[in-house]
């Protein structure tokens, strides 16, 4: 019997094994179970799976936002080559071009910067041992040919420059000076305070498209520009026709900062509108890129007759360069930290304490409130409330001007404070609103306050 049951089992055991396996490879394969799965577990792996495509689309934005901000020329080659013939003044007679060319030297006296990150090594060995020289066009051109000029895009055709274009990063990046002045790693979002936009653009063999615009002629438009100086630049010339401030000054304002706005409600220092909707304005208004842009306050013949005359509210343009990119550039923007200032740059002791005046006496904090050091919802206020006249503000929508945040003031400082950098230094605003609010801060007081905004 017991040898009847062995000689069974013996047989069978094959058999049990193959089934055996079968259902484990079934258990292995994908597809629906019979079993249903946990409503938690299929909640939470629905999120997971969110969340991933969430943070996949953060990276995809930021990507693009940089690629944008840095390369991007929206089309403004057609203007600034196209109808300003600005590359024939960079190129000079000898390449084709008008006049003597413009070389490096020339090129980084005016403010431009070279990012040392494009350059191909062979020319970065070169530069550094003098074996080409930075005063012919020609090296300038062979920096256009790498992509190197920070903001500067130069078109090329059959290895000749035959066009230039603009990109955001012209005005809103620099570098850190890490290989020569004006030659190094990109910093995007640091205003060029350096850069002498007027300067570039009066350059241009003709100045026909702004003088048609404006109504005046070109020598005349040129005075206008040759006026900004360095890190100053008027986004509202072409939109009501104003160069000058009634006091004689140009109407230029200085360069601001495009990092730390994350959080901010507006931008710009009289808060036309939020951040992405200055980049549609400056895309297409000021860099001349093809896009749409709608904004009906300029329609308005009496505050904005230049604009009004030209259509400027609302802008169409097929194919349409600017507005796809707009979601990408500005969460590239939101992205960008501000600057922190040097650990040996302010007394912090000294900065401890300002930051309890800053909080209290000074009554700092009630415009700038930490840590954005901007009010949350509309900041907005009157000339009389800031103690100044009100022409920049009368030249906006709102008349307004807006609470500016504070991060990283340090990169500010070169060209002074405010939307025309009329004060040339910290104490120089201390001592304003000590007088205009009446603070009565003492000098100790005073000195402490300024570190604790040179610590911002």
């Amino acid at each position: 019997m017991r040898s009847t049951l062995e000689k069974v089992l013996r047989r069978s055991y094959p058999i049990a094994l193959v089934l055996l396996l079968l259902v484990v490879l079934w258990a292995c394969l994908p597809g629906p179970k019979t079993v249903k799965t946990n409503p938690a577990v299929k909640a939470e792996q629905e999120r997971v799976a969110y969340d991933m495509r969430v943070e996949s689309h953060a990276r995809e934005l930021f990507e693009q936002g940089r690629e944008v901000f840095r390369y991007d020329t929206f089309g403004s080659e057609d203007f600034w080559g196209g109808q300003l013939r600005l590359h024939e003044a960079i190129l000079g007679e000898k390449q084709g071009g008008v006049g003597p060319g413009i070389t490096p030297k020339q090129a980084l006296e005016l403010g431009l910067k070279v990012d040392i990150g494009k350059l191909p090594k062979i020319l970065v060995s070169a530069i550094r041992e003098t074996a080409v020289s930075l005063e012919n066009p020609e090296t300038t051109i062979a920096l256009l040919r790498a992509d190197s000029v920070v903001g500067v895009k130069g078109i090329f055709k059959d290895d000749k420059l035959v066009s230039i274009g603009l990109e955001c990063a012209f005005c809103h990046s620099t570098v850190d000076d890490s290989f020569a002045k004006g030659i190094g790693s990109r910093l995007d979002g640091w205003p060029n305070r350096d850069l002498n936009v007027g300067a570039i653009a009066a350059a241009a063999p003709t100045l026909k498209p702004y003088a048609d615009l404006l109504g005046v002629s070109e020598s005349q438009v040129r005075k206008v520009f040759l006026s900004w100086g360095p890190g100053k630049y008027d986004a509202e010339l072409n939109q009501d026709g104003k160069a000058f401030r009634p006091d004689g000054k140009s109407a230029a304002t200085v360069i601001p900062a495009a990092f730390g706005l994350a959080g901010v409600n507006l931008h710009t220092y009289t808060g036309w509108g939020s951040v992405t909707h200055w980049n549609a304005y400056v895309a297409i208004t000021q860099m001349h890129g093809k896009g749409t842009f709608f904004d009906p306050r300029l329609n308005d013949r009496s505050q904005f007759p230049v604009a009004a005359k030209a259509g400027y509210g609302n802008i169409r343009n097929n194919p349409d360069r600017v507005t796809p990119k707009l979601a990408a550039l500005h969460y590239y923007q939101l992205s960008l930290p501000p600057a922190e200032p040097p650990a040996d740059s302010f007394d912090k002791a000294a900065a401890g304490r300002g930051k309890l005046l800053f909080e209290g006496k000074a009554e700092c904090a009630t415009c700038h409130v930490p840590p954005l050091f901007v009010e949350p919802g509309w900041p907005m206020h009157t000339a009389a409330e800031l103690g100044i006249d009100d022409f920049q503000a009368s030249r906006s929508p709102d008349k307004h001007y807006r609470t500016t945040p504070l991060r990283g003031l340090f990169v500010r400082a070169k060209g002074g404070f405010y939307h025309d950098g009329r004060f040339a230094t910290l104490d120089d605003v201390v001592n304003h609103y000590d007088r205009h609010r009446k603070l009565r801060l003492t000098p100790e007081e005073k000195k402490d306050l300024v570190e604790y905004l040179k610590s911002l």
